[in-house]
């Protein structure tokens, strides 16, 4: 009977090959409850000014390569880049970081034409690249922090040929997360999905979008997932309605019209998250303040300091001003 049994689990074992040495295990959940954010079954920043909001930052290029030879900086090390974001991940959630943007295919890197994918040509997840993203949100776990993972950004989606491979990327994401075990993960599909650096129709198509949330959810029914319009603010009615929350970007939106793209937003009863806000210094410290007296999760983004090119990690010197806003609202 005891050789029956080791039998039966090893052949288990060999069919999900994540469940086993691979699968990590959690310390960190993240989900909505009635509109607002919980981490471990507690409503972030509780009983501060951002209580519920999840306040992020955007650290994209914390997992980035170029393995176009003709553009790789010389010297740079992708695995170094991920200990340095790693690194800093305690004190930025001390600042008041209840969630971080990583993405498969990084951001604008300050230079033209990086090959940056954590896919190959026909949607499958590289294993470098998904062994960083691991290794990062794996950090941000034991930190008690949220990931926003984000599947696709402009001029990198030509690396898959097709459609199809598109659909086969979201899938093989959304699964690689369920396998994984990562319960502090939520997903984004595409980043500023009509974006026209966009190649593939599917990414750039409100109804492509909503095909592939329908398809991420389908791998992980669990998995909380939406999409990113552009910096005006502003998301497709249709992939507002589809999506779990609304995922929308400040760059270009004006301090003084922040709280009528959320007022906009409110449409659809869900919550909304700014994951991206180019804004630093006093002004991104007030866009802090109008997204949260909005009841809008903030998301902050040093451009030139932590996504060009070479990438810096300081912590809360990456910008004073704000990191003390975001520690003072969520109560730190």
């Amino acid at each position: 009977m005891l050789l029956r049994r080791h039998l039966i689990v090893a052949a288990a074992l060999a069919a999900c090959p994540a469940a086993a040495a691979d699968r990590f295990e959690p310390s960190t959940s993240v989900k909505l409850a009635r509109g607002f954010w919980e981490i471990n079954g507690k409503r972030v920043n509780a009983g501060a000014y951002a209580a519920g909001l999840l306040l992020n930052a955007r650290m994209v290029n914390a997992t980035f390569e170029d393995r176009n030879p003709e553009t790789c900086p010389k010297g740079f090390e992708p695995e170094k880049n991920t200990d340095a974001f790693i690194a800093k991940v305690p004190e930025y959630v001390a600042h008041g970081a209840n969630a971080f943007t990583l993405s498969f295919q990084g951001g604008h890197s300050g230079y033209e034409k990086p090959l940056n994918s954590g896919y190959d040509a026909d949607g499958s997840l590289r294993p470098p690249y998904a062994a960083r993203m691991s290794r990062a949100i794996e950090a941000c776990d034991k930190a008690g922090a949220a990931v926003i993972v984000s599947c696709f950004y402009q001029r990198q989606d030509q690396v898959l040929k097709d459609a199809a491979a598109v659909e086969k990327a979201v899938r093989n994401t959304a699964r690689w997360v369920k396998e994984k075990g990562y319960t502090n993960v939520i997903l984004e599909i595409a980043n500023e999905h009509p974006h026209e650096g966009f190649d593939h129709e599917v990414i750039r198509d409100p109804a492509g979008i909503v095909k592939l949330i329908r398809a991420a959810r389908e791998e992980h029914p669990g998995l909380l997932i939406s999409a990113s319009g552009m910096g005006n603010g502003r998301l497709d009615h249709e992939v507002q309605s589809a999506a779990d929350f609304i995922l929308i970007h400040f760059n270009s939106t004006p301090l003084s019209e922040i709280q009528d793209r959320v007022a906009s937003a409110r449409k659809i009863s869900k919550a909304i998250v700014c994951n991206e806000d180019t804004k630093t210094g006093e002004e991104g410290a007030k866009a802090l303040q109008a997204a949260a007296d909005a009841l809008c999760s903030w998301g902050y983004m040093n451009e030139k300091h932590n996504q060009h090119y070479p990438f810096h990690f300081d912590g809360a010197k990456d910008d004073p001003v704000v990191w003390a806003k975001m520690k003072e609202l969520a109560g730190k």
